[in-house]
């Protein structure tokens, strides 16, 4: 079994930046793909950023596109959500995903693909 521990949500200003971490643990693990998703009071699940091992060439949802920056470190599984210029439409849980399988870029998106999941992180945005 697979775990993975969301960290680095917290209460930040508008305009500010945080970095959000996803450390998994238990079996022995690659990700294959790897994303983060946000929920927002009220609304869906929503499709943040996503990263493929293979390429390493990262995807992103269209409300955080040239904000915030995903990667990942290959040797520790380690993923990383760096968030910059924070806007109040931003406050969520953000959770990690992972997923055994490689993904093809357009399903990157479907959170029905991955079947790992992190308990969330909870990001606020306030002043």
């Amino acid at each position: 079994q697979v775990q993975l521990l969301e960290s680095g949500g917290r209460l930040v200003q508008p305009g500010g930046s945080l970095r959000l971490v996803c450390e998994p643990s238990g079996r022995a693990f690659i990700g294959q793909t790897m994303a983060w998703f946000r929920q927002r009071p009220g609304k869906d699940r929503e499709f943040v950023a996503g990263i493929k091992r293979s390429s390493g060439i990262p995807s992103y949802g269209n409300s955080v596109k040239g904000r915030f920056s995903i990667s990942k470190d290959r040797a520790k599984n380690t993923l990383y959500l760096q968030m910059n210029n924070l806007e109040p439409d931003d406050p969520a849980v953000y959770y990690c995903a992972a997923t055994d399988k490689l993904l093809i870029t357009s399903s990157l998106a479907a959170n029905r693909e991955y079947e790992y999941w992190g308990q969330g992180t909870q990001v606020t945005v306030s002043s």
